[in-house]
């Protein structure tokens, strides 16, 4: 039982791991930007057009915007939460701001909703708690959101589908449905794409439409563009009722009439040329006309209708507005000698004075005066304000500094200072006033460009650091670091460029060109340079350095003879001189009948015109005996060593026995091998008779001769016949 106990506990555990790991794959933040992910990327973004291009007959011009977004989607590391700094994976929860279309985390979003509804709420009183609807904001816009508006459920971007299931061949956190929100600004239309990020793409459904100003015939035209100018004159009459509107076709009111003309002022006694759009105007003169008092002139700047009465006929009051008095317009009223009762700018205290002309005095009179926070009193003069020196202890909104305001009245000001705190980006401060909670994310935005700098992507601040740069297809532009005028091809990058890999082409000392790949940055490994202190301390990695190796030795095969002359092979150009083949000789010595046994070696000519085929001095001697055939009988051995031409003829003596053996000759060797048969029949017969029997019993008769004898036998015998009688 406790070994199936444990083997489940190791299955889960792998089953875990298992998933983890299929999940990171999914990541967008793991996805690798090879060939085959473009290919498949390329694939999806054509999909979700599809049925948008169909309508536009193929033009895909108007979709730059929503492509970018997208693209984002796909790329690793580009879709960033601001809230936490880090990246959107396919298979976290989101939700997107409908203002600037960013990406939050959906746990992200409803803490940053939480506690922005939490700071605004915090200094009211629980009287007012709960009977305003109060709005969060989006991190990065701002855009405001109602209470009821804070998400609690995964979306996915159209709205359509909650819990959008990962798809490795959709958008992430797309449902693959027809977008169908509505376009804005409305028309009436919905969006034709799969669902996507970011904003729904122009209108591209087709209606008929007139131009602005009504005139040209109705045409047919892209819903997104439908208000076109037909670029006629515009023909309405200005406001100022004279003349008409002179602008090519165009939306909205026409512009003010931009004629000039020549126009009196309002009273009349000036003229001027002004704007036909602005036709009343006043002049800076005194109207000075005589009023009806006939006393006094009128006061009033250029001004249309009648100067009015005279402002100091009728009834009148004193300066402190107790009597009233008539008097002509000539004379000024007097005071009335009560006293002025006016109140003081302290609110507090009346004018004591008589009833006088211009302003009332400072109030003088003193009194308990009380302090603006309340905790001193003080009699003075009423027109001086009384602030003691006690500094505020209380803390301001922020939570965070006291007031330190000098006789603070206890509604303290919102703090001042500046926040500073290192927002997440780890790069700015906070630039708010000081604050409770957390700041809000970093606004700035950081270009991550590749090492050229031609091909940048926007990332959020901070972001920078862990994203990997953008694949850039420029040609690398840095200058070469061998000594080729030019490097290989290759696209841009960070660190150092690749190997060179074009052939040296320096030239060699032989004059042909190295064909090896470029050698003048080689990594050389370093050996000996560290000498370990003993056998405790760990061996370190081998160094390696970067150095320019010479060329290798050239490997042209060049055709080169033997020393003898025997054959020609092609040998590498740096090892190109004659050498020995390792066989025999072979030239004819001086013998005329053997050759040079020798290995393959060199031979000096001693003649120009010479056989090439004949031994040199460096050839070995013949030492051997001469072996050329001897005439045909002739057992002797030539008398000379081994020489060109005949042998010379044998002057040895032949010990030869006769035909019929008994005797012994001596025949010159010569003699007998130069003789014909029957010469040499004559030459080896003994002259003697020859010893054979025939076989009849009888000697030969014949003298000594070769091969049998002859049965010529004529020799006289006794026979009897026979009856044996007769005998003859």
């Amino acid at each position: 039982l406790s070994s199936l106990k444990k083997f489940d506990e190791i299955k889960k555990a792998n089953q875990a791991a298992a998933k983890k790991l299929v999940e990171d794959q999914l990541s967008s933040s793991s996805e690798d930007d090879d060939e085959d992910a473009e290919v498949k990327q390329g694939k999806i973004l054509d999909k979700t057009f599809t049925i948008y291009t169909s309508q536009t007959d193929g033009d895909a011009s108007e979709l730059e915007r929503t492509r970018q977004y997208m693209n984002e989607a796909f790329q690793s590391g580009a879709m960033t939460c601001l809230i936490c700094i880090a990246s959107v994976k396919r298979n976290q929860a989101v939700w997107s701001c409908c203002g600037c279309f960013c990406i939050f985390h959906l746990v992200c979003i409803q803490k940053w909703a939480k506690d922005s509804l939490f700071l605004v709420s915090s200094p009211l009183t629980d009287d007012d708690f709960g009977k305003k609807d109060y709005p969060w904001p989006c991190p990065k816009c701002r855009f405001e959101y109602k209470r009821s508006e804070t998400p609690n459920k995964y979306y996915c971007y159209c709205g359509k589908v909650e819990n959008p299931t990962v798809d490795p061949w959709l958008v992430p956190h797309s449902c693959g449905q027809i977008c169908e929100r509505e376009f804005k600004p409305s028309c009436g239309h919905k969006c034709l794409l799969l669902c996507h990020p970011g904003p729904c793409p122009p209108c591209p459904k087709m209606v008929t439409t007139t131009c602005h100003c009504k005139k040209a015939k109705a045409v047919p035209r892209r819903c997104s563009a439908k208000e076109w100018s037909c670029r006629l004159p515009c023909g309405r009459t200005l406001l100022c009722g004279q003349h008409a509107c002179e602008n090519p076709c165009h939306a909205g009111d026409c512009q003010p009439c931009p004629r000039v003309s020549k126009q009196r002022c309002i009273c009349g006694r000036q003229t001027a040329e002004r704007l036909c759009a602005s036709p009343q105007w006043q002049c800076d003169q005194v109207c000075g006309k005589c009023l009806p008092c006939g006393n006094h002139t009128c006061e009033q700047v250029c001004h249309a209708g009648p100067c009015g009465d005279c402002p100091r006929s009728g009834k009148r009051s004193c300066p402190c507005g107790k009597t009233k008095f008539t008097l002509p317009c000539t004379e000024d009223v007097p005071t009335c000698g009560d006293s002025c009762d006016k109140v003081l700018e302290c609110g507090i205290h009346k004018c004591s004075q008589r009833c006088h002309r211009g302003p009332c005095e400072i109030c003088r009179q003193e009194v308990e005066k009380q302090c603006r926070c309340g905790k001193h009193t003080k009699r003075m003069p009423c027109h001086k304000p009384y602030l003691c020196e006690t500094k505020c202890t209380k803390t301001r909104d922020c939570q965070k500094h006291q007031c330190r305001r000098k006789c603070c009245s206890g509604n303290c000001p919102p703090c001042d200072q500046v926040c500073g705190r290192t927002l997440g980006c780890r790069n700015h401060k906070c630039p708010s006033g000081c604050h409770r909670g957390s700041c809000n994310p970093c606004p700035e935005t950081v270009d991550v460009k590749c090492n050229c700098g031609k091909t940048a992507i926007k990332v959020p601040c901070g972001r920078e650091r862990t994203i990997r740069p953008p694949k850039c297809k420029q040609l690398c532009s840095r200058p070469p670091t061998c000594h080729h005028a030019t490097q290989e091809k290759h696209y841009c990058h960070f660190g150092r460029c690749p190997p060179c890999r074009q052939p040296c082409q320096k030239t060699l000392m032989c004059g042909h060109l190295c064909p090896v790949s470029c050698h003048d940055e080689a990594l050389v490994k370093q050996t000996g340079l560290h000498q370990s202190a003993g056998p405790w301390e760990q061996p370190s990695e081998p160094a390696f350095i970067q150095t320019a190796l010479p060329c290798p030795p050239c490997e042209v095969p060049i055709p080169v003879e033997c020393l003898g002359q025997h054959e020609v092979s092609p040998l590498p150009c740096h090892s190109a001189h004659p050498y020995s083949c390792k066989r025999f000789c072979g030239r004819l010595l001086d013998c005329q009948n053997h050759t040079c046994m020798k290995e393959c070696h060199h031979v000096t000519k001693l003649n120009s015109s010479a056989d090439g085929k004949k031994a040199g001095p460096e050839c070995s001697q013949c030492e051997e005996e001469c072996t050329k055939p001897r005439p045909a009988g002739c057992p002797h051995r030539c008398v000379l060593p081994c020489h060109p031409g005949d042998c010379p003829s044998c002057l040895q003596m032949l010990k030869i026995k006769c035909h019929c053996k008994l005797s012994v000759l001596y025949i010159e060797c010569l003699k007998l091998t130069c003789a014909d048969l029957k010469e040499k029949e004559l030459l080896i017969s003994c002259k003697n008779q020859c010893p054979k029997e025939l076989p009849c019993g009888h000697r030969c008769k014949e003298i000594c001769h070769s091969g049998s004898c002859p049965l010529n036998c004529s020799q006289k015998v006794k026979l009897r016949c026979l009856c044996k009688r007769l005998k003859k």
